[in-house]
C-alpha cells in the first residue's frame, strides 16, 4: 500500500548515472590540467542525501504491528512512523509510507531494489540483517515474550514441549525459540504478526513468542491471554538503508536520533505509545 499520489522522477537510471560519472570524470581532468581541484565537488557529493522519488522519504514497513505501525483513519500512524516522519521533516522532504513484507525489508530486496529509501518496522539490528542493510544507531531495546492462555500453566520454556508455539517469520522471535525451546516443539511461523497473533486468539496454538514491545497491547485487547514471561535477548531496533548506497541518509537519520534524544522529543513520542 502506498501512500504516494504524485509521480515524481525517478533518480537517473544506471545508463544515464554511468554517463554522468564519465562527464564528470572528465571535467576532473581537464580541471587537473588547468591546474584546478574538484576536491570540494567531490566532498559536496558525499553529503548530499540521495531519495528514490525527489522531495519524498519513501519508507517501507510491515504492518500492522502496533504500537510501532499500523493505520489509523486510513493514514499510516505508531512509534516508528511518528520517529521517521522527524527524518522526513529534517529533509524538508514528505514522507510517503509503503506496506511491504518484513521478509523483503530484512533480505535487502525491498532497499537494495530502490522500492523505498529506509525501512522501518521495529527490526532488530543483527549481523546476518547488516550482512545486506546498513543499519542506523539504534533507537529502541526490546526483549522477547512468551503469551499464552491464562490457566494453561505454559509459564517457561522446557514446558512447550510438544506444543504448538506461533512465530512471526523471519524475526528474532522465531530465532530465539528454535534455538532454546524443546526440540518437539512445533513451532509454527506466519507471515505477519496480524495473522499469528488472531491464529493464538482463535486457540489454534497453544503459545506465541513476540516482541514485548508489542505483546501489552495484544494481551490487553484479549483477556483470555497473558504475558507469561520476558527473556532479556539485548535487541536494539534499527532503521535501515541500501547496503553500502546512501551513508549521507544513514548520516542524515542518526543525526536526528540524536537531536530528538537531545531535546526531548523522543521522550514525548515515547510517552505517546508506551505511557
Amino acid at each position: 500500500m502506498t501512500r504516494t499520489v504524485r509521480r515524481p522522477a525517478r533518480r537517473p537510471g544506471p545508463a544515464r548515472t554511468a554517463l554522468a560519472a564519465l562527464s564528470s570524470a572528465a571535467l576532473m581532468a581537464t580541471l587537473s590540467a588547468c591546474g584546478g581541484s574538484a576536491s570540494a565537488d567531490e566532498a559536496d557529493a558525499l553529503s548530499e542525501v540521495s531519495l528514490v522519488f525527489s522531495g519524498a522519504l519513501t519508507v517501507c514497513t510491515d504492518m500492522p504491528y502496533a504500537p510501532f505501525e499500523y493505520e489509523e483513519g486510513g493514514k499510516p500512524t505508531g512509534f516508528d512512523i511518528d520517529l521517521v516522519r522527524k527524518v522526513a521533516d529534517s529533509l524538508d522532504a514528505d514522507l510517503d509510507v509503503i506496506d511491504v513484507s518484513f521478509d523483503d525489508i530484512t533480505s535487502g530486496n525491498s532497499l537494495n531494489n530502490d522500492v523505498c529509501d529506509v525501512a522501518i518496522s521495529a527490526m532488530t539490528i543483527t549481523g546476518e540483517r547488516a550482512r545486506v542493510l546498513d543499519f542506523s544507531s539504534p533507537y529502541f531495546d526490546a526483549k522477547q515474550a512468551l503469551i499464552t492462555p491464562r490457566g494453561s500453566g505454559l509459564d517457561q520454556l522446557p514446558e512447550l514441549a510438544g506444543k504448538r508455539v506461533g512465530v512471526q517469520k523471519d524475526t528474532t522471535g522465531e530465532t530465539y525459540l528454535s534455538d532454546f525451546a524443546p526440540e518437539s516443539t512445533q513451532v509454527v511461523a506466519y507471515d505477519d504478526a496480524a495473522g499469528l497473533q488472531a491464529a493464538l486468539a482463535a486457540g489454534e496454538l497453544d503459545a506465541a513468542m513476540l516482541d514485548n514491545t508489542v505483546s501489552g497491547q495484544f494481551v490487553s485487547d484479549n483477556r483470555k491471554l497473558k504475558l507469561s514471561r520476558e527473556f532479556d535477548t539485548g535487541e536494539q531496533y534499527g532503521m535501515a538503508v541500501k547496503k553500502d548506497g546512501n551513508i549521507p541518509l544513514l548520516r542524515s537519520i542518526n543525526s536526528t536520533l540524536a537531536d530528538l534524544r537531545e531535546d526531548g522529543t523522543y521522550d514525548e513520542i515515547y510517552a505517546t505509545y508506551f505511557g
